[in-house]
C-alpha cells in the first residue's frame, strides 16, 4: 500500500542540524503530545475517538503533509471499520501464505492532511498488482522495528518498483515513515506518516516519537479490545439471565397448569367415581334393609329388586371402566404396555363394536350406520384385537354421546395396502379449531357449553392415541361446531410393516420339534396361559403349577431344563422356592428365571441374583422372554 517501500533502499537520511533552544522547545513539545495522548488512552475507552484525535495531532507536530493509520484484518476489533464509508480495501498478492492467512485484508481507517491539495487514500483503492508489501517487510514489522525512507525517487532509481512507484507518485508521496502497531505480539496495523511535496530526511527524535504514538495506541487497542470481550460476555450474560429466567417461568407456568389439571381431574375423578359409588352404596343398602319376602309389607316389588339389581351392575361396571382406563394409560407411558398379536377379521370387529354400542345409540335417539369397504381377500387383519377394539370403542362411544337425538353416527372401514383405515363421523355439538390441540391431552374435557352435561374423565381419547401411536399408527380429527366431527385412524398391519417394533410383532409359530421341557409355577392363569403359548409355539414342553410345594414334588420327578417362578406366589413364595431348588442336589442345576411385579429394588435385584438366573418383570414382553428362556436353555 501506500506504505510500500523497495527492500534494500541505497539512499543515505541527512540530520540538519538545529539551534539548541529549538532542539529543547521540540523535545519539550513532542514530550507533551506524548503525554496528552497517554492521558486521553487512559481516561476513554472509545478507540474511535482515540485514534482520530491521535491522528490529527501527530500529524499537526510532525508537520507531515499526511498521517494515517492502515489496519490488518476484516475482523478487527476496531469499530470504525464498517463505519467508514470511502475506506480502501487493499488485497495482498505477495504475503507467504502464513502471513496472509494471518493479516488478511487491509483498510485505511483514519487519515489526517495537511491541505485538501493532498489527495486522500480513505478514497483510494489499489490494485492487486500494486500492492507492494514484501514478506521481509511484514516480518520487520511484527519484531516492531519502523521503517524510514527519506526520498523515494533516489531509492526506487537504486531498486525500481515501477507499479508501486507509479502509485506512490499518483498520490504525490515523496517521503514516507512507517510505524507498527503491535498487539499482542500481533501486527494490528501500521502508523505512516507521508511527506508528499519534497524529501524528507526523517530525524531520530521523529522516528521515536512515531514509534512511541504507535505503542501508545496499541495499548488503547489492546483495552480496547478488553472493553469488547468483557461487553459481550456481559451481554452474553444477561441474555442467558433472561433465557433462564424464561426458561423458569416457563416451567412456573407448566406446573400451575400442571396443577391445575391435578385439580381439575380430582374434580372431575371425585364426579365420576361418587355417582356409580352413590348407586351401589344406597341401593345395595336399600336391598339389604327391606325383606325381600313377597308377603311382607315392606318388601321391594321383584320389578324395582331387577331395576336396582342391573343398576348397580351397571354402576359397577362403569367403576371398572374408569379403573381400566387409568390403569391402561399409565401402563401405555411407563413403556410396560406390550401388544399381543393375532388376527382376526376386520369386518367381524366392525359388527361386535356396533352390537356393543346398538343400546345405548337407541336409547339416546342416534342411528348408527356402517359402511365397510374391506374385500373378503383382505379381511384378516394382524394387531392387538382387544386394543384395536378398545380403540373403536373408545371413539364410537364419544360420537353416540355427543351426538344429539336425531342424528346420526358412520362406521367406515376399509385398506389402504397394509394399512386398516378406520373412520367414525358423526353429526354432533363439534369441536372448536382452537379446542383441537387439546383433545387427545389427559384429563382434559373441553370448554364447551355442554361441559358438565356430559360424564367422563377425559381419559378416553388421550389413551386412544396412545394405543394408536403402540401399534406404529396415526389418528387425525376434523370437526365443524354444530356439525359434527370426522376421526380418522390409520393401523399398520403388525406381520408385513417393517417398521413395527419388536416388541409388536407376532411371534412366529415354531413346528420344529420340542426344544425341552420348563415347568412353570405362576397362580395367575391369564399370565400363565399367555406364557404358556409363547413358549409352546416356540417348541418348549410346558408343565404349569400353581404352587410352591407341589412344583417340587413336580421339578424333582420331571427334571426339566429350566423353571419360572413368580415371585410373589402365595404360601411359598418365589424366593422359599428358589432356595429349596438350590440347596436340593437333585434339582441345583436346574436353570431359573423369576417373574417379578415390577422393576426391583437394587436390595431385590442382590437378592434374585443369588437365587435365580435371571429375572423379567411383568407384564412380560413376548420376544424378551423367548430371547431370555432361549440363552438359559443354551
Amino acid at each position: 500500500m501506500v506504505s510500500s517501500f523497495p527492500p534494500d533502499p541505497t539512499y543515505r537520511q541527512v540530520s540538519a542540524s538545529q539551534p539548541a533552544e529549538d532542539e529543547l522547545r521540540q523535545q519539550v513539545e513532542q514530550e507533551r503530545l506524548l503525554n496528552q495522548v497517554t492521558t486521553q488512552i487512559r481516561q476513554s475507552l472509545d478507540l474511535k475517538v482515540i485514534l482520530k484525535t491521535a491522528v490529527e495531532q501527530v500529524q499537526h507536530f510532525l508537520k507531515v503533509d499526511r498521517l494515517l493509520i492502515y489496519q490488518f484484518g476484516l475482523n478487527s476489533t476496531c469499530a470504525d471499520i464498517k463505519e467508514t464509508t470511502s475506506s480502501a480495501v487493499v488485497k495482498k498478492k505477495n504475503y507467504k501464505k502464513n502471513l496472509k492467512s494471518e493479516l488478511g485484508h487491509g483498510f485505511v481507517t483514519y487519515e489526517a492532511r495537511a491541505s485538501e491539495a493532498i489527495p486522500s487514500v480513505l478514497n483510494f483503492n489499489e490494485q492487486d498488482e500494486c500492492f507492494t508489501h514484501t514478506s521481509e517487510c511484514i516480518e520487520k514489522y511484527n519484531q516492531g522495528l519502523s521503517y524510514a525512507i527519506d526520498d523515494l525517487e533516489i531509492a526506487y532509481a537504486a531498486a525500481p518498483s515501477p507499479c508501486s512507484q507509479s502509485l506512490l507518485e499518483n498520490l504525490n508521496v515523496r517521503a514516507i515513515l512507517v510505524s507498527p502497531i503491535v498487539v499482542e505480539n500481533k501486527l494490528w496495523g501500521l502508523l505512516i506518516a507521508h511527506q508528499c511535496l519534497e524529501p524528507h530526511p526523517w530525524r531520530d527524535n521523529e522516528k521515536t516519537f512515531l514509534k512511541q504514538i504507535a505503542e501508545n495506541l496499541a495499548f488503547a487497542v489492546y483495552h480496547a479490545q478488553l472493553y469488547a470481550q468483557l461487553q459481550q460476555q456481559k451481554n452474553t450474560l444477561e441474555q442467558r439471565v433472561i433465557e433462564r429466567t424464561q426458561e423458569l417461568r416457563d416451567a412456573l407456568e407448566a406446573a400451575q397448569a400442571a396443577n391445575r389439571a391435578k385439580s381439575e381431574f380430582l374434580a372431575t375423578m371425585s364426579h365420576e367415581l361418587r355417582t356409580p359409588l352413590t348407586c351401589v352404596i344406597g341401593l345395595s343398602a336399600t336391598l339389604s334393609h327391606w325383606s325381600f319376602a313377597e308377603g311382607s309389607e315392606k318388601a321391594i316389588p321383584l320389578h324395582k329388586q331387577r331395576r336396582y339389581l342391573k343398576t348397580i351392575q351397571e354402576s359397577g361396571e362403569h367403576l371398572l371402566e374408569l379403573i381400566n382406563d387409568i390403569l391402561d394409560l399409565s401402563q401405555v407411558e411407563s413403556g410396560k404396555a406390550v401388544l399381543s398379536i393375532s388376527e382376526f377379521s376386520l369386518s367381524k370387529l366392525m359388527k361386535q363394536v356396533v352390537r356393543t354400542l346398538k343400546e345405548k345409540a337407541y336409547l339416546q335417539g342416534v342411528t348408527l350406520k356402517t359402511d365397510s369397504r374391506i374385500n373378503p381377500e383382505v379381511d384378516l387383519f394382524h394387531a392387538d384385537q382387544r386394543r384395536v377394539k378398545q380403540i373403536l370403542f373408545n371413539l364410537m362411544g364419544n360420537a353416540v354421546k355427543f351426538t344429539p337425538e336425531g342424528g346420526k353416527v358412520t362406521f367406515r372401514a376399509w385398506r389402504e395396502k397394509n394399512l386398516a383405515v378406520f373412520q367414525i363421523e358423526d353429526t354432533g355439538i363439534g369441536i372448536a379449531d382452537d379446542q383441537l390441540p387439546l383433545l387427545f391431552e389427559k384429563f382434559r374435557q373441553l370448554e364447551t357449553p355442554y361441559q358438565r352435561h356430559y360424564e367422563g374423565t377425559g381419559l378416553g381419547l388421550a389413551l386412544t392415541k396412545q394405543l394408536v401411536e403402540l401399534h406404529g399408527g396415526r389418528i387425525e380429527v376434523e370437526s365443524v361446531v354444530g356439525e359434527g366431527s370426522f376421526f380418522t385412524v390409520w393401523l399398520p398391519d403388525q406381520e408385513t410393516t417393517p417398521t413395527t417394533p419388536a416388541r409388536a410383532r407376532r411371534i412366529p409359530k415354531n413346528n420344529t420339534k420340542p426344544q425341552g421341557t420348563i415347568v412353570l409355577v405362576e397362580e395367575q392363569e391369564d399370565s400363565a396361559t399367555l406364557i404358556c403359548e409363547i413358549l409352546t409355539a416356540a417348541g418348549y414342553q410346558v408343565v404349569w403349577l400353581v404352587d410352591g410345594p407341589t412344583a417340587i414334588e413336580q421339578v424333582e420327578l420331571l427334571k426339566p431344563k429350566a423353571v419360572i417362578i413368580d415371585w410373589q406366589l402365595p404360601g411359598m413364595d418365589g424366593y422359599e422356592l428358589s432356595l429349596h431348588l438350590r440347596n436340593s442336589s437333585a434339582t441345583q442345576q436346574i436353570k431359573l428365571l423369576a417373574l417379578t411385579a415390577e422393576e426391583p429394588s437394587e436390595e431385590q435385584e442382590y437378592e434374585l441374583s443369588i437365587m435365580v438366573d435371571n429375572y423379567l418383570p411383568k407384564p412380560i414382553e413376548p420376544v424378551k422372554l423367548l430371547k431370555t428362556v432361549t440363552a438359559l436353555m443354551a
